[in-house]
C-alpha cells in the first residue's frame, strides 16, 4: 500500500453509513413535518430553548448555545434574531465584557418549549418508539455512542 492509499471500508461499513444517513434524514424530516403541521417552529428552536431551560438562570452565551446544539455560528445568529423577534428569547449585555451578550429565555420561550415537547415527544414515539422496543433502542444508542466517541 502506498502512502496515498488508505484502507477502504467494507461493504457492511458502507451499507451502515448509507442507512445511518438516510434514516437520520427521513426521521428528522418527519419530525420537522410534525412540528410544522402543528404550527410550531422548527426543531432548532426547540434545541435552543431546551438548552436555555437547562442553564443556570435560563441564560447562556451564544458560543455556549453553539457548543451544546451543534448549530453553526452564522446559523445560530440568524436563528436567535428570529427567536428574539418572536419573543422567546432576549439578549442582555454581559456585564464583565460590554461586547458580549447573554441569550436569556423568556416566559413565552419556556411555554413554547413545553408546547413543542408535546408534539416532539409524540413524533419521537411514532417515528422511533413504535418501531423499536426499549432493548433495541438501548442497543442502537450504545452503537451510536461508539460512533460519537472522539478517536
Amino acid at each position: 500500500m502506498s502512502n496515498f492509499e488508505s484502507p477502504q471500508p467494507s461493504p457492511a461499513i458502507t451499507r451502515a453509513w448509507v442507512r445511518l444517513m438516510r434514516t437520520q434524514q427521513i426521521v428528522l424530516a418527519a419530525i420537522e413535518q410534525d412540528l410544522k403541521a402543528a404550527g410550531l417552529p422548527p426543531l432548532g428552536w426547540y434545541d435552543v430553548l431546551l438548552e436555555l431551560t437547562r442553564a443556570a438562570d435560563g441564560r447562556l452565551r451564544p458560543y455556549e448555545i453553539e457548543e451544546r446544539t451543534l448549530l453553526a455560528q452564522h446559523n445560530l445568529s440568524r436563528l436567535l434574531d428570529r427567536m428574539e423577534k418572536a419573543g422567546f428569547v432576549h439578549r442582555e449585555i454581559f456585564s464583565e465584557d460590554g461586547r458580549g451578550r447573554w441569550v436569556v429565555i423568556t416566559e413565552a420561550g419556556i411555554a413554547m418549549r413545553s408546547h413543542m415537547w408535546t408534539v416532539y415527544a409524540s413524533a419521537l414515539q411514532r417515528h422511533l418508539g413504535d418501531k423499536l422496543d426499549d432493548t433495541q433502542a438501548d442497543q442502537l444508542s450504545e452503537l451510536l455512542a461508539l460512533l460519537s466517541r472522539r478517536s
